[in-house]
């Protein structure tokens, strides 16, 4: 997989602003709105006006922004409040290099008068010699030696995480021994010393190593349930004469029964699984090959628009779980926050099934914008991770991938990812992979809060948000505690997703959608939920404006409390129970780590 651009790993995170008081004076705080609206706001990363007010803003406020006359900052995201306010995200170069923990989003009014700034580095970068110690060659060497695969070209970044300032190599090593399915890494060595920096696998994996080591070592099999397969209607009629053409036609899934699917017609009797109403939306078939470009998948086409028999013997029928799980979570993003794409640029999403050999997972690939479906190993997982859940929870880290950029602190040698950031990351994926559930409501799919429940497990389910430490496979955590700061990223998700569960529903027993919870609080002390609608906006706004690469939990907090306030104003009801979720999970500001 070939990766083109940078995500930054930990420093810290700061709503810095140049002090409370100006913050709150200067920012206006939103009208209240329903939730399915206040989110949705115009994305112009093509603005070059509000841009150039907030680069201007970035250096002209260096004291707080840590933006020096030797960097250059290059605008990703902007996006515009219905009160006119703008959050302009930014990634940085110092003396023209790439700055790693370098990115950051700069706070405007409505009159484009600064406000705040989120920045991942707390420090000022500032490098005293661009003049490498090492060769680019031998930190190749290095970084293929590490990784055990094919190191690509290496290009001298500046390190900027973990409060250092550090010249380096950043080396993306591809068809790697130490990532599933031979995937890339991207390997970060010092320019002086040698030392590995860091080490992190490119594509984002479903199932992490350390539960397909546990349930290898039970000797549990993953045996997914399929759904009752039904007999599809008739295709939709499709337009006459001119091709290509929108058509509706039906598909025999594994998991959610027979669906509709967009597709496109080519000719009279000829079909591709290819969704021209939601920006060219395709599934692939990646014939058991690791391809690392989604063109190179074969089409999947039909002379009848109808799809997959709902079985494995038909190769179809995973495509059809992809494309529908794809279509879905698109629906759920545009339809809730008013996002256009993963991207937020209009673009559909991709997938490739069939992917590699004897592969037991699913990916998001960022490289390609794809997602990837093994079709398991034939002995611990019997059939392709294209559960609707599976899907939602892997986009999203596309989502998190292209605002946030959120990164686990380090990797160990098994490929096991640690660190408040990327466990971050993961509970995103959980919170909103869920929602996509609840937005799609498909009866043979019922939505909850939990994660891989059609999977097979023994326990029923992979995670859960209402009590995450029910999950003994991961061993995921319930609370906050200075232990997080390095747990392993699933197992530490269950902090924010257990505050986000207890901020939408509620501390106690309840039963919704037939499935029983019982949430505790870290405190003994009663949570009354605002509802799903209200936590998802509070939780999305924090994620797309207040979050950048090094969010840790405490962050997230003053990230979705600043949320809360835009949204319904300071002294709501949401705004003080968005404070009492984070304290119920012991997130507080009295036990937030010194900076």
């Amino acid at each position: 997989m070939r990766r083109p651009h940078i995500r930054s790993r930990r420093l810290a995170i700061a709503l810095a602003v140049t002090t409370a008081a100006t913050l709150s004076a200067g920012a206006a705080v939103a009208t209240p709105a329903s939730p399915t609206a206040s989110p949705s706001a115009a994305s112009t990363a093509g603005t070059p006006a509000i841009v150039d007010a907030a680069r201007a803003a970035a250096y002209a406020h260096s004291a707080t922004t840590g933006v020096g006359a030797q960097d250059t900052l290059k605008a990703t995201d902007t996006l515009v409040d219905a009160d006119g306010r703008r959050h302009v995200r930014f990634v940085r170069t110092h003396r023209g290099m790439p700055v790693l923990g370098g990115d950051l989003v700069v706070h405007l009014g409505a009159d484009s008068s600064y406000q705040g700034v989120t920045r991942a580095a707390r420090h000022t970068v500032d490098l005293p010699t661009a003049d490498p110690k090492l060769s680019g060659r031998q930190a190749a060497a290095k970084a293929a030696a590490v990784a055990q695969g094919t190191a690509g070209e290496p290009r001298l970044v500046v390190d900027a995480r973990a409060g250092r300032t550090t010249l380096a190599y950043q080396v993306q090593v591809d068809d790697s021994g130490t990532a599933e399915a031979g995937g890339a890494r991207t390997v970060v060595i010092d320019a002086a010393t040698g030392n590995v920096l860091s080490n992190i696998p490119v594509n984002e994996p479903f199932l992490s190593p350390s539960v397909q080591h546990k349930l290898r070592q039970r000797g549990e099999r993953l045996t997914p349930g399929t759904a009752v397969a039904a007999t599809p209607p008739a295709p939709g009629k499709p337009a006459a004469g001119h091709y290509p053409a929108p058509a509706t036609g039906s598909g025999m899934s594994f998991f959610v029964g027979t669906v509709p699917l967009s597709t496109t017609q080519t000719a009279k009797n000829a079909f591709v699984l290819r969704d021209g109403t939601r920006g060219n939306t395709e599934t692939r078939d990646a014939g058991g090959k690791e391809l690392d470009k989604f063109l190179s998948g074969k089409p999947f086409t039909s002379g009848t628009d109808r799809w997959g028999d709902g079985t494995t013997g038909n190769r179809t029928t995973a495509a059809v779980d992809a494309q529908f799980g794809i279509t879905s979570t698109l629906d759920f993003y545009k339809k809730t926050f008013g996002r256009k794409g993963i991207k937020n640029d209009g673009a559909g999403a991709h997938a490739l099934v069939h992917y590699g050999a004897n592969v037991g997972n699913a990916f998001w690939s960022s490289d390609c914008g794809c997602m990837l479906y093994g079709d398991g190993d034939g002995k611990l997982f019997t059939k392709p991770l294209v559960v609707l859940d599976v899907t939602g929870h892997e986009l999203t880290h596309g989502v998190v991938d292209a605002t946030a950029g959120l990164e686990p602190t380090r990797v160990d040698p098994e490929g096991r990812q640690f660190g408040e950031p990327g466990a971050l990351n993961e509970s995103l994926a959980d919170i909103f992979g869920s929602a996509v559930e609840f937005a799609t409501n498909n009866p043979k799919n019922p939505p909850n809060y939990l994660m891989g429940e059609k999977l097979g497990l023994a326990q029923k389910f992979l995670r859960r948000l209402d009590k995450p430490s029910l999950d003994k496979l991961e061993g995921t955590v319930d609370y906050w505690s200075k232990d997080t700061y390095d747990t392993e990223v699933h197992a530490g998700s269950g902090v924010s997703s257990h505050a986000f569960y207890l901020l939408a529903e509620g501390s106690g027993k309840k039963t919704i959608g037939g499935v029983a919870y019982d949430s505790a609080t870290y405190d003994g002390a009663k949570v009354t939920g605002i509802g799903r609608d209200k936590a998802l906006a509070i939780f999305y706004r924090a994620l797309t404006r207040y979050m950048v690469s090094t969010t840790d939990f405490h962050d997230a907090r003053t990230a979705t409390l600043q949320a809360a306030k835009d949204l319904y104003g300071a002294g709501s009801t949401a705004y003080r129970t968005v404070d009492r979720a984070w304290a119920a999970v012991n997130v507080t500001a009295a036990n937030a780590p010194r900076r």
